[in-house]
């Protein structure tokens, strides 16, 4: 244990040699101000004093007005053939010195006199101020940048350039520390030589910026994962303009009428889903939002979002979009384990800031052992449950949270779970036993008599009703053929062919004996239940007895008609007779009928 103090005192007195041998012979640092965002990138040449000992890491300092902002920092190497390898990038803590400190790991120890190549670029959001904070529909939008002119290091710069790309050639000031050169929209400081640790001096630059101030405020991702195939994503979205506000009154003419009109605010944006993507839809309180257009690539979707009204410095607006993914190509699974890959976080529009994103992943009702790997951190809250259609104990919800994202946090997080198959046969097998349970409940409820008594007055009843029904469709059937005689009889008058008469006739007499007699059986049925319904049966007998009698009338005249031996006068006369008398007697059929 003695030499344990020992150890850990040497390790010290290397990392100090280590930071105090490092050298950046040059950086050329760049500064991206073309959008919303503050881009920066740097490339140094980092050199090891001669005499000194190996360097495994290096240090990287964010300067201090910067480091709240910071949403993304990123460092390559470049190797002999010039390929690029990310680095392992931790967050650290100097002794005497507040702030954000990184240790960025080597790929290999960088022994004293050599040099190696390094490539750091940082994304930083909310650091373009707008300046006037309010405009007004026609005026347009300038914003400050501050930062610093050099690049902020704990170790000396022998050299260093600084170029800074903005929006528009339109600049209002910018400092001008060592009589910079413009062209267009690029300013260009330096070369700066031999810069102390820590130098800082402010940067500052007033200029014409018309991009997209568009920001998501809060933003909830559910990705419902099914075994059956589908993998359901919805995204609830909050935006929100952060440029300037907008002052006075909008007017929707001029903003039509004049192309410049409202020239840093945003009509629509392209969002990118995957190229599986279908059944996509786009919706906010209101109802479906029908402004969208979809177009299908070969590598991805795109959807044009354009929402209910322009979005101006300020203004808010809220969707849903959602889609459905084959789960094939997003969900591996080795026998019971399984992996989901997906993205973290997908591309809303064109140089996204995601303020706040809380990701939810429902995974297949009986998933364990669930573990993540993300390639950034994330925060992980508690494990929910989420219960949908015939699920019992409910299904794992993974929920994580993070804050200040950029487009270079669209990356894939993995999620591994076990979930034995034979669970998968829970639903189907739940459905067959609810309509199993159904339909028993039915037969045994429709074969059961629940009565304590029986009522013979009930079963009478019951029995007369079912008599008289089929009385009633037998007397419909009869007055039916009646009907059909009488085209017979026209068509006779027409055509001449006895044959057809004759044929109608025996037709009408064979059917009408068999449902007479029908009927006559069934009165004597509701004689023998005592039902004085039995009267009024036999009145309708003697009613359609009538009606048979003139129907065969109009036949025998319509014979004399066709033979020549009655005249037509005469026939239409009694025709019209025989039609009142039997029309009469139909209704009077017809009121018995309702009567029962």
């Amino acid at each position: 244990m003695a030499g344990l103090p020992c150890r850990l005192l040497l390790l010290c007195l290397a990392a100090a040699a280590t930071s105090a041998d490092l050298v950046l012979e040059e950086v050329r640092r760049s500064l991206d101000l073309s959008t919303h965002l503050a881009k920066i990138s740097a490339e140094l040449s980092l050199a090891n004093a001669p005499g000194g000992a190996a360097a495994s890491t290096f240090l990287l300092a964010l300067e201090p007005g910067l480091e709240p902002r910071l949403a993304h920092l990123g460092v390559q190497v470049k190797g002999e053939e010039e390929e690029e390898n990310t680095l392992e990038v931790k967050e650290t803590k100097v002794k005497g010195k507040s702030g954000k400190f990184f240790s960025v790991k080597l790929p290999s120890p960088l022994a004293p006199g050599a040099k190696v190549r390094v490539s750091v670029e940082m994304v930083f959001t909310h650091v373009l101020q707008p300046y006037p904070t309010h405009i007004t529909q026609s005026e347009k939008q300038f914003v400050v940048f501050e930062g610093n002119h050099y690049f902020y290091s704990p170790y000396v710069t022998k050299s260093q350039t600084t170029r800074v790309k903005l929006a528009s050639r339109n600049v209002e000031s910018y400092t001008k520390l060592g009589n910079p050169s413009r062209t267009e929209d690029t300013i260009e400081y330096g070369p700066f030589k031999d810069i102390p640790p820590y130098s800082q001096d402010t940067l500052k630059v007033h200029y014409e910026n018309n991009s997209p101030f568009l920001t998501i405020t809060s933003m909830t991702r559910v990705i419902e994962v099914s075994h059956w195939g589908n993998i359901a994503v919805e995204e609830t979205v909050d935006l929100k303009h952060t440029g300037a506000v907008l002052k006075g009154p909008f007017s929707r003419y001029d903003y039509q009428r004049q192309p410049d009109s409202g020239i840093s605010s945003v009509k629509s944006f392209k969002t990118i889903l995957p190229a599986a993507a279908q059944d996509v839809y786009y919706r906010d309180e209101i109802g479906n939002i029908s402004t969208s257009h979809l177009l299908v690539l070969d590598d991805s979707v795109e959807m044009e979002i354009r929402p209910r009204f322009p979005l101006f410095g300020g203004w808010k607006t809220h969707y849903i979009i959602g889609y459905n993914l084959p789960s094939y190509e997003y969900l591996y699974n080795l026998g019971d384990q399984y992996a989901l890959k997906m993205r973290f976080v997908d591309h809303v529009f064109d140089e996204q800031v995601t303020d706040s994103l809380t990701v939810k992943i429902v995974l297949p009702e009986g998933a364990k052992n669930i573990h993540v790997d993300s390639p950034y951190e994330i925060n992980r809250a508690s494990d929910e449950l989420h219960y949908t259609y015939l699920d019992t104990f409910g299904r794992p919800v993974i929920v994580a949270h993070k804050s200040n994202l950029v487009e270079q946090h669209i990356q894939d997080i993995v999620v591994h779970y076990t979930f034995n198959k034979i669970l998968m046969l829970q639903e189907p097998l739940l459905v067959v036993g609810a309509f199993y349970i159904l339909f028993f409940t039915v037969i045994v409820y429709v074969r059961l008599d629940f009565s304590i008594t029986k009522d013979p007055a009930a079963e009478a009843r019951m029995k007369v009703a079912c008599i008289t029904e089929q009385v009633l469709t037998l007397v419909n059937k009869r007055l039916g053929l009646y009907r059909h005689f009488d085209e017979a009889v026209n068509k006779y008058k027409q055509s001449r062919d006895i044959s057809t008469l004759n044929s109608g006739k025996k037709s009408l007499e064979m059917e009408h004996k068999a449902l007479t007699s029908e009927i006559a059986s069934l009165q004597s049925k509701l004689k023998t239940e005592g039902s004085d319904l039995c009267d009024k049966v036999s009145e309708i007998q003697k009613l359609d007895g009538q009606v048979k009698e003139l129907v065969l009338k109009s036949s025998v005249e319509a014979e004399r008609l066709v033979a020549g031996k009655l005249k037509k006068d005469t026939y239409i006369e009694n025709e019209k007779m025989h039609s009142n008398k039997r029309q009469d007697l139909v209704s009077k059929i017809d009121n018995i009928l309702d009567a029962l």
